[in-house]
């Protein structure tokens, strides 16, 4: 199954890039990474094409450290939904703790684990994929990732007891000692970041309780990420769908895979990917329907389709009225294989 990841981890990717000599685009093609993920931050995108991106970047350019620079100019924006409720905890650990839980909206493939010994407590980082473990470009940017994240919410002289790795030591350790700021072990037996149990308990000026329980309902209620193929392609749609730019290939481009991949699998589930992509333009036409003053040609054209005469077929077809009807609130009853006015 194809883990997806918000583009926002990507944000800094092109200034990062250049700074080692690369051309960002270009590797981004290499890749097989849609470019348009640069500009729109939650954008779904395959894990397998990031982590290649990293690994492509970091051997291109001899700097090994790639993923640690990212990181480092990384924070909780990067995260959406989930870094905002990380910060409005009232403590260090409570942030921890509800970033171990969410994290999964924004990384699929990604899992920490908290645990407590005595005055230590260890944040594990687990990355799911098809190798035992993960590239170590992606395991310097998630946990680098982390290791800011902590360093944010309780100042920038807060510095872990130590960090562990379980790649082999690279041939600069000194910037890892940099980074981190404390003393960094190879060759462990997990990738985590331990800290004294006393950093937990401490209280981040900036939270506010009410917009933390505000956030922790909404991102609640979006916390299940699709599992199948059929979610996934549901998801990257809608998420295309939305820019104006939505076809198969553009949909595998998302999912590192090809468009026969992705028929084979939705065969398997029953479903297509055209029955997916209409079921997803009789949402979004009925929201962009309702503003009167947006031309229809421009909706098709967002739609995907060839010609407003094209999407005033499939509207009538789908909904038994035509778009005019329908603004002027002339419906027929609703049909068994279409939408009901409310659902869309």
């Amino acid at each position: 199954m194809t883990d997806l990841v918000r583009s926002a981890g990507l944000s800094y990717y092109p200034e990062i890039a250049r700074s080692v000599g690369l051309d960002p685009k270009q590797m981004m093609r290499k890749a097989r990474l849609p470019l348009a993920c640069l500009d729109k931050p939650d954008t779904p995108i395959a894990v397998a094409g990031l982590r290649r991106l990293l690994e492509l970047s970091a051997e291109a350019s001899g700097a090994e450290d790639f993923g640690l620079r990212l990181a480092e100019r990384g924070g909780l924006t990067n995260f959406g939904a989930v870094g905002l409720i990380v910060r409005e905890q009232a403590t260090v650990g409570e942030a921890i703790e509800a970033f171990s839980r969410f994290i999964h909206i924004h990384h699929d493939g990604m899992r920490l684990d908290v645990a407590r010994d005595g005055q230590i407590v260890t944040v594990t980082l687990h990355l799911r994929g098809r190798q035992p473990s993960a590239p170590r470009q992606a395991i310097d940017m998630a946990l680098g990732s982390i290791h800011r994240i902590i360093q944010s919410l309780y100042g920038h002289d807060w510095r872990p007891q130590e960090v562990h790795l379980h790649y082999p030591p690279p041939r600069d350790r000194k910037r890892y000692r940099e980074f981190y700021g404390c003393r960094v072990t190879f060759n462990a037996e997990h990738d985590a970041i331990l800290l004294s149990a006393r950093d937990m308990e401490r209280r981040i000026p900036s939270a506010h309780p009410l917009i933390a329980s505000y956030l922790r309902k909404r991102i609640e209620a979006i916390e299940t990420r699709p599992a199948s193929w059929e979610g996934k392609v549901d998801e990257v749609v809608r998420t295309l769908l939305a820019g104006g730019d939505c076809t198969v290939e553009r949909v595998a481009e998302h999912l590192a895979c090809t468009r026969r991949t992705i028929h084979r699998h939705l065969a398997s589930s029953g479903t297509s990917f055209s029955a997916i992509l209409d079921a997803q333009r009789a949402d979004l036409v009925i929201q962009l329907i309702e503003d009167p003053d947006r031309p229809l040609a421009d909706i098709a054209t967002q739609l995907g389709f060839s010609a407003q005469s094209a999407m005033a077929r499939w509207f009538r077809g789908r909904f038994g009225c035509t778009v005019t009807d329908w603004r002027k609130g002339i419906r027929p009853p609703t049909r068994p294989d279409a939408p009901s006015a409310t659902a869309a």
